[in-house]
Formats: C-alpha cells, structure tokens, sequence
C-alpha cells in the first residue's frame, strides 16, 4: 500500500524559507515521479511542481526562481524548498506520486500546513 508522510510546513514571514520532505513507502520510489501540489481555503488544489524518476523538473509559473523540487532516491524522500515565501503561498501543501507520465498524481498524503504571514 501507497503511503506518503509530508512534513516541514509552519508559520512563516513573507520572504522567509521552508524545506518540505515527502517520505513515500509501498512503491518503488526511483522509478516513480513525485509532485508537490497546493491546496488554499476556497480554491482548488493545484500543481506547484514535479520531478521525474530521471530527475526532471517542472514548476508551476508562480513559484519558478522561487521554489526547487529536489529527491533522494536513497531516502524514498522527495523535497520542496521554498524561498521567498509570499502569503499567497499560504496553504496546505500535499505530497503525490505517479508511475509515470501518463499517469495522473495520487495516492496524496495528509498535507502540511504552510502559513506566510507578517
């Protein structure tokens, strides 16, 4: 079975950073994409961004120069490091995985609640 833990999220002031982890179990993590999406109150969660199992990255055009999606194979983890925070990034970011391109993400995990805000 699919699991994948997110931590790292807080409260932080605009242009503050955080480093979120996605810890996945039950898949075959080198051979799998991994994606950080965002959910805000009212609105619809969306892609922040992805990397392939060969290490390709994709960025949503709000967080490009921002925000860097990185993965330990070693450690089954996948990273999101936010800099620059803004409070529009203030939401509840998820963790989820896909086999492969024609794939959609899925199996999300709980969320991690980020909050910007002076």
């Amino acid at each position: 079975q699919v699991r994948l833990v997110e931590s790292g999220g807080g409260s932080v002031q605009p242009g503050g950073s955080l480093r979120l982890s996605c810890v996945a179990s039950g898949i075959i993590f080198s051979i799998n994409d991994m994606g950080w999406y965002r959910q805000a109150p009212g609105k619809q969660r969306e892609l922040v961004a992805f990397i392939t199992s060969n290490k390709k990255t994709n960025y949503a055009d709000f967080v490009k120069g921002r925000f860097a999606i990185t993965r330990d194979n070693a450690k089954n983890t996948a990273y999101l490091q936010m800099n620059s925070l803004k409070p529009e990034d203030t939401a509840v970011y998820y963790c989820g995985t896909r086999p492969g391109v024609l794939h959609p993400f899925g199996s999300w995990g709980q969320g991690t609640q980020v909050t910007v805000s002076s």
